[in-house]
């Protein structure tokens, strides 16, 4: 007869209700954006000869495409406050600390199906990176965004803050092309993202989805980073 083995698990609180929040307040803006600022770049036709859009509806969505952009925007800053003042939610990567390095690529070669486990972690170090490399994506998205906003107004707040970046860039349309291929970037981002909380979810039983509505995650294991929450 085969035994059955318990297996105890360990409930630790870690996303606190504001990270939660504006975790999927930014979620939601980055599809909006992404869907109408595709729409921008180029209008959807029904023929090669009329648009699907009238002029005031093309005007709609590119309304809605700035509202989103600033709530985005607001989105990530108090998302670096909450980053400031709970200690669960500081993902950042501890690129100063050596063993960072080698988890990394223990954790990559799981996800690439390489090893069959890897550590326990609250926030695994791959995750630490490409949260970080996000930030700087959407970093990039608000620089060249609001330098193409304000290209009509450059005697404005607005257009002295980010005047610079057409002149930087050498042209406005270099501008619109990073702009449109960091998008891209956010989205290949945003995959590679569901995957690996649906497969440590379901595969692993790491509460990865789920600990974004209920802030907690139960782990099988101690998990190594737990000293953080201390």
């Amino acid at each position: 007869m085969k035994s059955v083995k318990e297996v105890k698990r360990k409930e630790f609180y870690i996303f606190s209700p504001f990270l939660r929040i504006f975790h999927w307040i930014m979620a939601s803006q980055i599809v909006i954006l992404f869907i109408t600022g595709l729409l921008i770049a180029k209008p959807m036709n029904v023929s090669t000869t009329e648009p699907f859009f009238t002029i005031t509806s093309m005007d709609l969505v590119r309304d809605i495409h700035f509202v989103s952009a600033f709530i985005l925007c607001a989105s990530l800053i108090l998302r670096v406050y909450g980053f400031i003042v709970n200690k669960g939610d500081r993902l950042f990567p501890r690129v100063w600390e050596g063993h960072f390095y080698e988890e990394t690529v223990d954790v990559a070669l799981h996800y690439m199906l390489v090893k069959p486990h890897h550590a326990s972690f609250l926030r695994n170090p791959l995750a630490r990176m490409s949260y970080a490399a996000l930030y700087v994506l959407l970093a990039i998205e608000i620089v060249t965004g609001f330098a193409m906003y304000f290209m009509t107004s450059p005697s404005t707040t607005g257009g002295i803050l980010f005047g610079w970046v057409n002149l930087f860039l050498g042209s406005e349309m270099m501008t619109h092309y990073i702009h449109h291929y960091v998008a891209w970037f956010i989205i290949l981002f945003a995959i590679g993202h569901m995957y690996m909380v649906i497969r440590a979810e379901f595969m692993e039983g790491e509460s990865e989805v789920s600990s974004m509505f209920s802030g907690k995650k139960i782990l099988a294991h101690d998990p190594k980073d737990a000293k953080e929450l201390d």
